[in-house]
């Protein structure tokens, strides 16, 4: 069958180093038994390497010319291709009962943070989730405090997740290539299951706080406090949001909660 032609529109690079391919499906080696998705597979670069270590695949693909590919040359993928977009795809109805899994993928780089935003939906059924996006954004979700990368998804994630990135892959292994390199990270879900404060608020908080990250916390956060009353003087409300961890986040998180209407 014809090969696939590269979407632009849908951010489409293919993959065309196996021994890459065969490194990002190992990432998910100490899951065997735990179903797995994947996500835009294409021409099933990745896919080829997860049946063969048999794991239990499914895959998310919106893209019509590859999910006529994939049905013709994975006829073990056969009523197991969900056609459509994994952004609105309910996870709990695939996986439902709070069944664990596991997610991977060479993730659109168009459509990449979303994805992540997509699987914090579920944190308490995906135990693991792996696979390649563009660099400055893997190396954006596995930042520590005190860089510049760090963001509001580096602080989401990793409220939830152990975060590593694992090694760049350069443009000329892609078809196209892209203009930027890429990088594999894997998260892997850590024992947390109450952060300690508000949820809701937490992220209220972390995003708030990212959004005008050159101010200090004093300033971008205001506007949740109570009007009219003193702000604490609290040393992290000195501080940027970037050189904050996340238990330094959710410490702050209890601190607007104390002082809200």
């Amino acid at each position: 069958m014809n090969k696939v032609r590269p979407k632009k529109t849908l951010g489409q690079h293919f993959l065309t180093d196996f021994g890459i391919a065969a490194k990002i499906a190992a990432t998910l080696d100490g899951y065997k038994g735990v179903p797995v998705m994947e996500v835009g597979p294409g021409m099933g670069m990745l896919t080829r390497f997860l049946l063969d270590e048999g794991h239990d695949v499914k895959v998310a693909e919106v893209d019509d010319e590859s999910v006529n590919y994939l049905n013709h040359e994975f006829p073990a993928l056969k009523g197991r291709i969900l056609h459509g977009d994994f952004l609105k795809t309910d996870l709990g109805e695939i996986y439902p009962d709070g069944q664990k899994f596991c997610v991977i993928g060479n993730y659109p780089y168009n459509i990449s943070s979303q994805i992540f935003f997509h699987v914090l939906d579920y944190k308490n059924q995906v135990v693991c989730c792996s696979g390649m996006l563009q660099r400055e954004v893997a190396e954006r979700l596995a930042a520590p405090p005190g860089g510049k990368d760090r963001g509001i998804l580096s602080v989401l994630l990793q409220a939830w997740y152990n975060v590593e990135y694992l090694f760049t892959v350069p443009e000329h292994v892609f078809n196209p290539p892209p203009k930027v390199k890429s990088g594999v990270i894997k998260m892997t879900r850590n024992n947390v299951t109450d952060l300690g404060c508000d949820e809701k608020l937490f992220k209220t908080v972390v995003k708030t706080s990212f959004g005008q990250r050159r101010k200090t916390l004093r300033n971008s956060l205001r506007g949740l406090f109570a009007p009219g009353i003193a702000l604490p003087e609290d040393p992290l409300m000195a501080m940027r949001p970037e050189q904050l961890s996340v238990a330094q986040f959710v410490e702050l998180t209890n601190i607007v909660q104390k002082h809200r209407q």
